[in-house]
């Protein structure tokens, strides 16, 4: 299965449009890409229906390892149909994942940049970060693995961008889900008052 390596950063809006404005002067611009996505975080996995509504699509990827866990995300894509997205995402929440799902809108535009496609978002969750990603073909090499890591530190560098470490993702993702959590236990509170 294809793998993608990953890295994010989270910054103030003077360092988007910072980036942003560098990125459209040196980098590739491959448009914009907003999105509304449906994720269930589980243990080990990541679950996404994603509505596609800037390229008008829509795919479920199940991602085999989580934010917080590593650089490299296997990943198993399915596209559906946009009509699809609300049937969905009542399978999967009669499969018993809706505890852990989470629903959010995304603001993105793509670059490629030195080999690494930079996706510079924006929601309400994260506030302004990016993702850095190459995406390896199945089952790659330790070494191609290592490069594609590489090549996304030398991109962040060269942009003055800093990446987070693994440990700032799983407290950051930690604490998303704890106030997730914890709104959703306020609100079905105040629904059976």
């Amino acid at each position: 299965m294809p793998v993608e390596i990953e890295m994010r950063a989270r910054f103030d809006e003077e360092i988007h449009d910072r980036l942003t404005a560098r990125l459209e002067q040196e980098a590739t611009d491959l448009g914009r890409d907003d999105k509304h996505i449906y994720f269930y975080v589980l243990p080990d996995k990541l679950l996404k229906v994603t509505d596609n509504t800037a390229a008008g699509s829509a795919k479920i990827t199940l991602k085999h390892s989580r934010i917080g866990q590593g650089a490299a995300f296997p990943e198993t894509e399915i596209a559906i149909a946009r009509d699809d997205v609300a049937a969905a995402v009542r399978i999967f929440n009669a499969l018993g994942y809706e505890p852990h799902m989470h629903e959010a809108s995304n603001q993105r535009h793509n670059y490629r940049f030195r080999g690494v496609e930079i996706a510079v978002k924006w929601s309400q969750a994260w506030g302004h970060h990016a993702e850095f990603e190459v995406l390896l073909d199945d089952d790659p090499s330790d070494a191609a693995r290592q490069e594609a890591a590489d090549r996304i530190l030398a991109a962040a560098k060269e942009l003055d961008i800093q990446l987070m470490t693994e440990q700032e993702l799983a407290d950051f993702t930690a604490a998303f889900e704890a106030a997730e959590q914890a709104r959703k236990t306020t609100a079905a509170r105040e629904l059976q008052s």
